[in-house]
């Protein structure tokens, strides 16, 4: 994933014109709450057709002045793409599948469904030529639109019609303008077969529906006859695959992709977030557990909407919310049209909070990204469950209210209206709290303890043996990136501290440690008479050295009970790009 994508996103369906999505990055800016990227959903399209624009909402004009703006200021934009193209004889993109003859089919001709523009053709994506198709209509609406990332919706294939077979009504009366989602065509199972109807029913609804129910006939063909049947699940990855060659074809730039469907392998091609979610407490907490379940499935890059897509929030739980997702791999607020605004900066405490949360994951991000590489060259997820970390420790196996980021940060969220306490699980060590470094917490065995929380705090905590690389927190990715690196090294028991750190211009197509292209550095720590030292070993410092970073500030906690607790220097000035070794003395 490129690096601004671990910025903070905002997204509503329901922006109703480019002048409103304006007012929004307005609104973060003023309350200087970070925003790394904007996103439309189907607002901005042309009567719901991919790769358009609505001409009277969102003139071209407008948009691209916008666009303008938003990236002189480090800023990206994100916008939608369902997969079902409207059968329209106008339409430039319909016409140039109609011509590839790329379109899933049933009994020789096109499937006919129906999504938001109404009657619609889905592309094939295991289509040989679906790739030249599909790079095509991208580039070419990126030539007008200079999006920086692109979102998969509706790709399970999502239909608003059921039926082997369905046609458009005789009377004209499809597509209707303001019912997209009822069904206005005439649908048929009066050819059934086993394909369809198999002798074995899996228990979809929780009623034994229909397996082609609101979905694409299963026994529809993609290319060389393959069935619907067998390929229903790889709709989604094939869609991410054929769109991440087509994006970097189109941007020579790591592609940011966001896909609601997803399969073994999706995570290599695009991120996920987890769908459309309620503004619930039980949303809120059923968050952990599914983060952290992707993550174990090999799609590290994950989140859920924060405050809750469907339903009012309110002001308790979006704080409590942005709290928690702040922390999330992929940290995106996100709302229907049909409910309350819900951007962060509406509400005092929550832009308190937001500020906080998203302040400490952008002097996190070094650390983060690094954990990024980690998981491409590793399968590791970002986000783990305690039990990854600490399997010795039984009591972890069941704890889904809690995370780590990494090995070393764990995150210990309110999840119950009205709470100003937590009680949060502590693996056997020293754990020091982010928010404030004198504040630990140290456990002989691992052991639950009640930790203060109220409205405007979340409990992070850094394990002993840590060491985090970070920066100054920035609006942006782009300007928290400029800033100088400091490290924060948690000493326990051990007296021994690690951590690494892993840099590139966070857009290289590949995310590897190459000359010129990238550095990789590691950082130890340990006691040593006197003081502490600290040390790095670098692989492949050009990169680092001609980016001009330097460390300018190392805080060590868990010093010797005969000095301070805390210890400070902050007069170093050291290349990342290079070794270095240093002892700070203790503090008397």
């Amino acid at each position: 994933m490129p690096y601004w994508s671990f910025g903070f996103h905002q997204c509503r369906y329901g922006y109703k014109n480019i002048s409103d999505v304006e007012s929004v990055v307005a609104g973060y800016a003023t309350a200087k709450i970070p925003l790394d990227a904007i996103w439309t959903d189907i607002d901005h399209m042309d009567e719901y057709k991919d790769f358009t624009l609505d001409p009277v909402n969102f003139p071209e004009k407008e948009v691209q002045n916008f666009l303008e703006r938003i990236h002189a200021n480090g800023q990206k934009y994100v916008l939608i793409v369902d997969p079902g193209i409207s059968v329209n004889e106008s339409y430039k993109t319909f016409q140039n599948g109609k011509r590839d003859d790329i379109f899933i089919k049933q009994g020789g001709v096109p499937y006919l469904g129906q999504v938001w523009p109404g009657p619609v053709y889905f592309p094939d994506f295991l289509h040989p030529k679906a790739q030249s198709f599909w790079t095509n209509e991208i580039s070419q609406f990126h030539d007008t639109v200079a999006f920086d990332g692109l979102w998969l919706d509706m790709n399970e294939v999502s239909n608003f019609c059921s039926g082997i077979t369905c046609s458009l009504p005789n009377d004209g009366s499809c597509p209707q303008k303001d019912s997209q989602t009822n069904c206005c065509l005439v649908c048929s199972d009066s050819n059934t077969t086993r394909w369809d109807d198999p002798p074995y029913q899996i228990n979809s609804a929780g009623g034994h529906r229909a397996l082609g129910i609101k979905t694409i006939a299963t026994s529809a063909a993609h290319y060389n006859g393959v069935l619907e049947y067998n390929a229903h699940n790889l709709y989604g990855l094939s869609e991410a695959i054929v769109t991440n060659k087509a994006l970097k074809s189109v941007l020579q730039k790591r592609p940011f992709i966001l896909t609601r469907s997803t399969f073994v392998g999706s995570g290599a091609h695009a991120a996920h977030w987890t769908g459309d979610n309620a503004a619930t407490w039980n949303d809120l907490s059923y968050s952990i557990p599914t983060i952290l379940s992707f993550g174990l499935f090999g799609i590290p890059m994950v989140g859920a909407d924060i405050c809750g897509f469907s339903q009012d929030t309110n002001e308790e739980l979006c704080n409590r919310w942005i709290q928690l997702g702040a922390f999330y791999p992929f940290a995106r607020d996100h709302s229907d049209k049909s409910k309350s605004r819900q951007e962060l900066y509406l509400w005092e405490s929550v832009t308190a909070s937001a500020k906080a949360a998203l302040g400490l994951r952008y002097k996190l991000l070094p650390y983060i990204y690094t954990l990024s590489f980690e998981a491409h060259t590793s399968g590791s997820p970002i986000a783990r469950p305690l039990f990854f970390t600490f399997p010795e420790d039984n009591n972890t196996l069941g704890i889904s209210t809690q995370f780590l980021l990494g090995k070393g940060v764990l995150v210990s969220p309110v999840l119950t209206q009205g709470a100003v306490t937590v009680d949060a699980y502590f693996p056997k060590g020293t754990w020091y709290h982010l928010f404030n470094v004198t504040d630990s917490v140290t456990v002989a065995n691992g052991s639950t303890v009640t930790l203060q929380a109220p409205l405007d705090t979340i409990n992070v905590h850094v394990y002993e043996g840590t060491i985090l690389p970070m920066q100054e927190i920035g609006l942006t990715t782009t300007e928290s990136r400029k800033s100088p690196f400091s490290l924060l090294v948690a000493l326990g028991g051990g007296k021994e501290a690690y951590g690494d750190l892993y840099v590139d211009s966070g857009e290289d197509l590949e995310m590897v440690i190459a000359n010129g292209k990238s550095s990789y550095i590691q950082f130890y720590a340990d006691t040593v008479q006197g003081g502490i030292r600290v040390r790095s070993q670098v692989q492949q410092g050009a990169y680092a050295i001609g980016q001009g970073w330097l460390l300018k500030n190392i805080t060590v906690l868990g010093t010797p009970s005969s000095v301070q607790s805390v210890t400070v220097t902050s007069n170093v000035s050291l290349p990342i790009g290079k070794n270095f070794e240093l002892v700070i003395p203790w503090n008397k």
